[in-house]
């Protein structure tokens, strides 16, 4: 609290609601009373004006542009940190000693094995299932398999279960892919590294070794970290809503992936790779930004923009430099998709247009095209989005249940609808 109030008057009646402040970040009008006091709710459609919880994991400035993990920049932590180092902060609120992130990365490492049982899920799928939807199903089946870890007023049983999930999220993800595309699956090694062992198990094959380079390997590591957390979006809002019902950790997020999976969501990076591909070549951009401000055209640039980010997103500038990174190590340095993304780039960092409608590139502008580079397939972009961020709706899930303050979610509603009515016999209808 901060002392400070707010006053609310409504039909002449005038109510006091408290301020409360956090460390940064506006303040919020406390309307937990409102309705008691003056028997009216508040009506604020998607929630854009409405803090759902206290959290101290990660803070956003959209007009600043910034993104801190538990206070760290997510530029501090994606140059120099790896994404168990980032797990481990989310997790437990400090970056981890050097004993501390050894025992973390092994606890991880030998929980990467998924039971033997699961392998028959995939087999109940057809072959051209899309890999979310595997996701979804295999995800929510984890709590059929581990009783041993769903125990959620039990914090050891939510820990373990926080692991599991972490560490199996990259095996089940590898196995949509193969089961996808038609190969065996890889069984994680334990002397790889998290992202290492997840490009091993999506592109190794039995029949010859397969070595993992240490530039994608890294890419792939920080494309993790940019993704791992993003405040109180969509799919975190929905993991934390189905955990406010009491259901078990391996079902929330369940439910966290079947919304990540919504078009709007965690599809933006798909969608951008495909207008980079409608576009084609460079000669071709005026037409399109010619089209991207013509009111009256349907035809919007994917990538650009972003509902929270006001300014330049910070993820952006790193995942830029992935992308550069990966292409000059692929030998993709002509790459047609990078040269119409940079000449974008270019255009709306310096064209008025885009400067006075704060459309600058985001995340996903650039995330797609270093996927592609990988070798992944555009139906699991979204794949790897979940299980980046796993860890956040994981983390997000276990502040929930620590707080006292938590009460099962029931947002209120502006009925529009008929009011009450006598029932008519058909006859009379």
């Amino acid at each position: 609290m901060t002392g400070k109030s707010a006053v609310v008057t409504v039909d002449n009646k005038s109510v006091e609601l408290p301020v409360r402040s956090g460390s940064i970040g506006p303040d919020v009008v406390d309307i937990g009373t409102l309705y008691k006091q003056t028997g009216q709710f508040t009506y604020d459609p998607g929630f854009t004006s409405t803090a759902s919880c206290e959290s101290k994991i990660t803070y956003i400035d959209g007009d600043e542009g910034i993104l801190l993990h538990r206070g760290y920049p997510i530029e501090q932590l994606a140059e120099h940190g790896d994404f168990l180092e980032v797990c481990y902060l989310l997790l437990y609120g400090e970056l981890p000693t050097a004993v501390q992130k050894k025992d973390f990365d092994y606890r991880v490492t030998h929980h990467t094995m998924v039971h033997e049982q699961m392998s028959r899920f995939f087999t109940g799928f057809r072959r051209d299932a899309h890999p979310m939807a595997v996701m979804c199903g295999c995800v929510g089946a984890l709590s059929a398999f581990y009783h041993d870890s769903t125990d959620i007023t039990d914090p050891h049983q939510r820990m373990v279960a926080s692991l599991r999930m972490i560490a199996k999220m990259p095996t089940l993800a590898a196995m949509a892919y193969k089961y996808h595309i038609g190969q065996p699956f890889v069984y994680p090694k334990n002397d790889l590294d998290y992202a290492s062992n997840f490009l091993r198990m999506c592109f190794a094959v039995p029949c010859e070794d397969y070595v993992v380079n240490p530039v994608l390997a890294r890419a792939m590591d920080r494309i993790f970290i940019l993704h791992a957390d993003h405040e109180q979006n969509a799919s975190t809002s929905t993991v934390r809503l189905a955990g406010s019902s009491g259901a078990n950790p391996f079902a929330c997020i369940a439910a966290g992936i079947a919304c990540l999976w919504g078009p709007a969501h965690g599809g933006a990076n798909e969608a951008a790779l495909n207008m980079l591909a409608e576009i084609g070549s460079v000669d071709r951009i005026p037409e399109f930004v010619a089209r991207a401000k013509d009111k009256n055209d349907p035809f919007r640039l994917m990538g650009f923009g972003h509902r929270v980010y006001k300014n330049y997103d910070p993820r952006a500038k790193i995942m830029q430099k992935t992308t550069h990174e990966v292409l000059a190590e692929l030998g993709h340095r002509d790459d047609p998709l990078l040269e119409v993304a940079m000449e974008l780039e270019r255009i709306a960092l310096t064209d008025s247009y885009f400067i006075e409608k704060k459309l600058y590139p985001n995340i996903d502008f650039y995330s797609g095209i270093t996927l592609k580079a990988l070798g992944f397939p555009t139906t699991m972009f979204t794949v790897l989005f979940a299980l980046a961020r796993t860890v956040g709706w994981i983390a997000q899930w276990n502040e929930m249940i620590e707080d006292p303050e938590q009460r099962i979610g029931r947002p209120r509603q502006l009925y529009i609808g008929e009011p009450q009515r006598d029932y008519l016999p058909v006859s009379k209808r």
